[in-house]
């Protein structure tokens, strides 16, 4: 595996379980507990149990009570209960902090898998009568099989899928930190103009916030200007806000492709995660579909004959479901950047008719992603 992310160390874990012998490359010293908050829905929490980590999900806090979509005046554009939500898809959603979910797969992993501090460059993908080559700092290594998981400016993808589109701007900027406990945080996302913010408690009492602002509604230049921008918002966020630590706030521009290759797999190489298919967080199901992708490819792939063409295989059943994900989390990032008062006015109008008509939280388009099952 290149990378040790989320999607290079689920499918290392998924196949070590099949009877691989598996190595995962990581070219940061150690893994450092970076990042902020991840939702893990419902298909990711089936994924980790397929993975073995399912006892290790009992004792986290999944998300409780109301939660839904308001406006900056507090206003409920859309209402659900954690209850009814989990009884729809069959498993809650759990929030944790990402470092969280890192250190449960690396502990999955076999003893000595994981080497921190060293790079792989694909230097042959292989084919069906050779094996790939991967360039690291100790010398050339020869692979039955790669997984590449190095992240939306993939080399491996640059260098191997030449035709793949490249990486394009989502329109907005955002900010991401974790905030100290705060007693009656609920979980929701307010969507003002050209502004979205989302609250999430995590499974350890801390909160998460997140904050994205479109480019058509001016990027405030530091984090003070981001303060004043939702001073006036409703309880928690100012709270929110005067209890970060301004460095431990993550600040990036928001990107994505286009769409994934035409396939995820040239001669013994695979690519997962943000390598094949980075989306827009709007859906939370970037880190989602990473487990998937190495849950169904420690499915699909075992040791020995016949590696491309299984990979093939297993990029035929990936590629469709990631590109609607994909499409979907675009489609709902989109009403987030509108900055018009007629067209933010119109599209709260019709949030709160959807809630009424009972479309709670947009179920039914979100059902055919939460009920992904693990292969038997």
């Amino acid at each position: 595996m290149i990378g040790g992310g989320i999607g290079g160390l689920a499918s290392a874990v998924a196949l070590a379980r099949r009877g691989w012998d598996v190595t995962v490359l990581e070219r940061a010293p150690s893994l450092e507990p970076v990042g902020a908050g991840i939702a893990v829905a419902p298909n990711a929490v089936r994924a980790l149990a397929a993975l073995g980590v399912g006892e290790s999900l009992r004792d986290l806090s999944a998300l409780q009570g109301e939660y839904g979509l308001r406006r900056p005046d507090g206003r409920w554009l859309l209402r659900a209960h954690a209850d009814e939500a989990g009884s729809l898809f069959g498993d809650r959603t759990l929030v944790l902090h990402r470092a969280h979910l890192v250190g449960l797969l690396a502990d999955a992993l076999p003893p000595g898998a994981l080497r921190t501090g060293m790079e792989g460059v694909v230097t042959d993908p292989g084919s069906a009568d050779r094996p790939a080559r991967v360039t690291t700092s100790d010398g050339d290594v020869e692979a039955d099989l790669v997984v590449a998981a190095d992240g939306i400016d993939s080399a491996t993808r640059t260098r191997w899928w030449p035709d793949a589109p490249a990486p394009v701007p989502g329109g907005s900027t955002a900010w991401r930190f974790v905030a100290p406990p705060l007693p009656g945080a609920v979980g929701s996302e307010f969507w003002g103009r050209g502004v979205a913010l989302g609250v999430m408690p995590l499974a350890d009492g801390r909160v998460y916030c997140y904050v994205s602002v479109a480019e058509a509604a001016g990027i405030p230049r530091d984090l003070d200007e981001l303060r004043a921008r939702v001073a006036g918002w409703p309880t928690p966020v100012p709270a929110l806000f005067a209890a970060v630590d301004p460095q431990a706030v993550l600040r990036h521009e928001l990107r994505r492709l286009p769409r994934p290759p035409a396939s995820l797999a040239a001669g013994r190489v695979a690519l997962v995660g943000d390598a094949a298919h980075a989306m827009l967080p709007n859906l939370g199901q970037g880190g989602c579909q990473a487990l998937e992708d190495g849950v169904v490819l420690g499915a699909r792939v075992r040791p020995g004959d016949g590696v491309p063409a299984a990979l093939e295989r297993w990029s035929g059943e990936r590629r469709p479901r990631v590109e609607k994900v994909m499409r979907l989390s675009a489609r709902i990032a989109a009403p987030t950047l509108w900055t018009s008062a007629v067209a933010t006015g119109v599209r709260d109008a019709g949030m709160r008719l959807a809630g009424r008509w009972g479309g709670s939280l947009g179920t039914r388009a979100l059902r055919p992603v939460m009920a992904w099952r693990p292969p038997s």
